[in-house]
């Protein structure tokens, strides 16, 4: 595979606002997907003060083949976390926070009790504050997917990851049709506005591509991103393809033609990207 081109290229993180944000995650035993999904915006969205806080611990009970978040056991959760973010958020003044999750097949509600939980206590502690979650599958059902609905974060997210032919090769247990009913429950809740993103550069065609964007589309998802996969590690799988800046801004426009209300498309976005402008 060719060397990254130019823009892919990012900025070291540095400055005030990342060591103090810094600081106070180490301080507070939290964690972030920023740092454990080696996220190539950490530097750019630590100095605006805005993070996308990982709860239920590190460890994911899934091992997908494009995820540099730690697989194994997780630890028994921890019920005093929620109290120590909703703290930390305060202390940030942060407008809007996105809150995301490894996965738990360990536990019996895939984690949903404490979600909504957690939710909740944000609310409390940071009131008039916006929230978006970006939320696992929970094996599609529909029950556990409400307990975090009804806790009223303002976005609720689910990523696709990538095209259907590709995922059971990409993500070690969700499926694609399951992705589309965890996302359709959010819409037809009417609660929140569902959202959702994908990785580019692993294999799939343009066509595939514009068949996701319909498929999402009717089950009612409203607000997309579509960013460049980049391999985290030898063990993960390589990137097939570097998709130009161009071609993102096309991607764009047919997403908004389709009926998306926003579409984020560019080589460095991910799911969580200037978030706050999709409220």
């Amino acid at each position: 595979m060719e060397r990254k081109p130019e823009w892919l290229k990012i900025k070291l993180p540095k400055g005030k606002q990342y060591v103090s944000l810094k600081d106070a995650i180490n301080r507070n035993r939290l964690h972030t997907i920023c740092v454990s999904g080696q996220c190539p915006n950490i530097a750019e969205c630590w100095e605006r003060g805005t993070a996308t806080f990982m709860i239920l611990g590190e460890i994911c009970t899934r091992s997908c083949k494009f995820c540099a978040t730690k697989t194994g056991r997780p630890l028994p959760v921890d019920w005093s976390e929620p109290d120590r973010l909703a703290e930390t958020i305060k202390k940030m003044n942060l407008r809007h926070c996105v809150i995301t999750s490894v996965d738990r097949d360990d536990l019996k509600d895939g984690g949903a009790a404490f979600w909504a939980f957690t939710i909740t206590r944000l609310k409390e502690v940071n009131p008039g504050m916006t929230f978006e979650t970006l939320i696992p599958d929970f094996d599609g059902k529909e029950e556990l997917i409400h307990t975090v609905i009804d806790s009223g974060p303002n976005i609720i997210s689910h990523n696709i990851e990538t095209v259907e032919r590709l995922t059971p090769k990409v993500r070690s247990r969700a499926k694609y049709r399951v992705s589309l009913k965890t996302i359709e429950t959010v819409a037809k809740s009417g609660k929140a506005r569902p959202k959702s993103g994908i990785m580019l550069g692993l294999g799939e065609t343009e066509e595939e591509l514009f068949q996701t964007m319909d498929d999402l589309r009717s089950v009612g998802c409203e607000i997309m991103t579509i960013g460049q996969y980049l391999q985290p590690t030898r063990l993960h799988l390589p990137v097939e393809r570097f998709v130009t800046p161009e071609e993102f801004a096309e991607y764009k426009e047919v997403g908004l033609s389709k009926g998306f209300k926003f579409v984020q498309s560019g080589p460095l976005v991910r799911s969580s990207y200037h978030a706050e402008e999709q409220v």
